[in-house]
């Protein structure tokens, strides 16, 4: 067997809930390697706990805020990571999202932990044009900037999901450009997620994600109200959970579209695929993206994909091909590319089979998971 620059890796995630579906594939590639892998988390339950060493890696907890801009919770945080990372005492170390990223650098740094990888996984929204000025997000923006300047300086590299967060923070001086990688997206488990006919009546178009401005959810609605009054048979699937962040859309005016017939709303589910495959077009109007996983999954099930031209999201598109590019909060764009689609409906099943073309290309998840373990280990 081939002798490895190390043993032993500490993943620090910002929340456990995305510890399985996000990380699973890169926790089991790693294993499988004859490495010892650490997840680390602020909110572990026991059913995450057991998913985690069912992955063959040992869940541990540590303290953070994941919303919260407080410098003394911050502080702490930045203590629990290090005391908790001095414990576990890991050869390198990956920290993925905002400040699972910035934190585990930092921290590893501290400790003396010699090869310290981040992952952006998108900017998020200190980073995204909303089409208004939020005091707020200057502020976010300022201490996220600040953050990343900070940090990444002592990372050994910084992986991204995009060219636009990569030249984003390289002109802003808080990546050096020779540590950025640029990896695609994370990808998707082509055999969990198999090629079916997309149905064509009644033609369903569907949105999935968290509920949040941002996320494009009130084009969705606007567009979807539209296009009810000229082909009324057209159905609409929104699905996803509202949550306590400032920019979520209201539960009362999404019951409020339910009511009146717009929308199908099931809320967050656990079984999104079932969900997808009653569908017939993917719609992700969002303002800004790493690269989404529910595009993707979408794509790998051969669902047209009508998203915005921007970052994280045109690199599910080829417009024209698998479906259409549309600008960022614009409402009448979004009609237009569903209603070429309901009066062209072989375009849906065409444009789907080369979804999963592209899919099978750029995002199968065993390809995505062995480019970014080859960093990790041969580094």
């Amino acid at each position: 067997m081939i002798e490895l620059p190390y043993k032993r890796i500490a993943i620090v995630a910002p929340y456990a809930g995305s510890i399985v579906s996000f990380r699973g594939s890169l926790i089991e590639a790693l294993v499988k390697r004859g490495i010892e892998v650490y997840v680390l988390a602020p909110d572990y339950s026991l059913d995450v706990k057991d998913a985690v060493k069912d992955l063959g890696a040992q869940p541990v907890d540590y303290f953070l805020k994941r919303t919260s801009m407080n410098p003394f919770l911050e502080g702490k945080a930045l203590r629990s990571l290090k005391k908790v990372l001095c414990a576990v005492k890991p050869d390198v170390t990956l920290g993925y999202m905002h400040k699972g990223a910035m934190y585990s650098v930092l921290a590893s740094k501290a400790i003396g932990v010699k090869k310290r990888f981040a992952l952006i996984e998108g900017l998020g929204y200190a980073f995204t044009d909303l089409g208004e000025k939020s005091f707020r997000r200057s502020i976010a923006r300022f201490l996220a900037t600040q953050g990343y300047r900070f940090s990444l300086r002592y990372a050994t590299k910084v992986f991204f999901l995009n060219d636009d967060d990569m030249d984003e923070l390289t002109k802003l001086g808080a990546v050096n450009k020779h540590k950025a990688v640029v990896i695609g997206g994370i990808g998707v488990d082509l055999q969990n997620w198999q090629y079916c006919e997309p149905p064509l009546s009644p033609i369903t178009f569907i949105m999935v994600g968290r509920l949040l401005k941002e996320k494009g959810v009130y084009e969705y609605i606007e567009a979807a109200q539209m296009v009810k009054q000229l082909y009324p048979e057209v159905r609409f699937l929104l699905v996803g959970g509202t949550d306590d962040n400032p920019g979520s859309v209201p539960d009362a005016y999404l019951r409020s579209m339910v009511s009146k017939g717009i929308l199908e709303w099931p809320g967050k589910v656990d079984n999104v695929q079932d969900y997808l495959r009653e569908s017939s077009v993917f719609i992700l109007p969002s303002y800004r993206e790493g690269v989404p996983r529910s595009t993707q999954e979408a794509m790998a099930l051969g669902r047209p994909i009508i998203t915005t031209n921007v970052a994280g999201c045109r690199e599910t598109v080829e417009d024209g091909v698998n479906g259409f590019l549309v600008p960022p909060r614009n409402v009448n764009a979004l009609v237009d590319a569903m209603t070429r689609l309901i009066e062209n409906p072989q375009l849906i099943t065409i444009m789907g089979k080369q979804s999963r073309r592209l899919a099978e290309e750029r995002f199968d998840i065993r390809k995505q998971t062995e480019k970014l373990v080859s960093f990790l280990v041969d580094i």
